[in-house]
């Protein structure tokens, strides 16, 4: 495949994305020449003006904070993932020029948390209630949660996870996120959503539960105080880099119409946190 296609990440603040290491190190490795990927400076406001200005050489759009609503505008067809949700990752050109919506973010989630040995039944507590939030609610419904608890400073910004929580089927409820919020780190499975350094008091007064999986959303840097105490408590640890790569294949599949070669984007990933 020698066309030149494009692909590329649109958000804001964007100039630390890793997003063109891993997609260009799969074009790479699968043989498409002429395929580039890069990053686009975007707000959400901006967001449907510079898509609708991508020429036709345009294959699809990776979305990150904070145009992931806004992506649902500019699509033709939302996936049902993605309208759960209530937010897109992905846009995908269609052969009509229209572009299609969905939510890898989601599908990476429920892959990382299965692997790191999730299952049925498990409880689950959600740090925050802004947009990563939403795409693990519905991973919780998805993995077949027994309940899910949100610990969150807004009250305001919970409530607007119940219709997600509702779509996919799982019992949630609120927690304020005050001095005993470590308290609700005894769950099966706890999912850090929150900006770097948010999370950082509850790892000293954590009390976890070895056997818990930490799947904690950030990445740099890492390990977060929350990842290195439970760790050193023996719960299993997802990083937001475990995330980062398994919804890049999705989005990469989506684009290219191919399998993704996950080995060789994985190392490209890898060597640059590494550098």
């Amino acid at each position: 495949m020698t066309a030149a296609r494009r692909a590329g990440v649109l958000g804001t603040p964007i100039a630390h994305s890793l997003s063109p290491v891993i997609h260009n190190a799969g074009y790479a490795a699968a043989g498409l020449a002429g395929w580039s990927y890069t990053r686009i400076e975007c707000a959400a406001a901006e967001l449907p003006d510079v898509v609708a200005g991508l020429g036709p050489e345009w294959a699809g759009l990776s979305v990150t904070m904070p145009g992931k609503e806004a992506a649902l505008a500019v699509a033709a067809e939302v996936s049902p993932v993605a309208a759960a949700v209530g937010a897109a990752n992905t846009l995908v050109r269609r052969p009509d020029g229209s572009w299609y919506a969905d939510n890898t973010d989601v599908v990476g989630m429920v892959e990382v948390l299965t692997e790191a040995g999730v299952r049925p039944g498990a409880t689950v507590t959600v740090l925050g209630a802004g947009g990563t939030a939403r795409a693990a609610v519905a991973a919780a419904g998805r993995l077949g949660a027994r309940a899910v608890t949100v610990v969150a400073r807004r009250p305001a910004a919970v409530e607007e996870l119940r219709p997600v929580a509702r779509a996919v089927d799982v019992p949630m409820r609120a927690a304020a996120w005050d001095d005993d919020a470590a308290t609700h780190l005894g769950a099966d499975v706890v999912i850090s959503t929150v900006p770097k350094g948010v999370a950082d008091p509850l790892a000293v007064a954590a009390d976890w539960r070895p056997g818990t999986v930490l799947f904690d959303a950030l990445y740099d840097p890492w390990p977060t105080p929350l990842a290195a105490s439970a760790e050193a408590a023996g719960c299993r640890i997802v990083s937001g880099l475990d995330l980062l790569l398994a919804q890049a294949v999705g989005q990469f599949e989506h684009f290219t119409g191919v399998a993704a070669p996950r080995a060789a984007m994985a190392a490209a990933l890898a060597a640059a946190r590494a550098a």
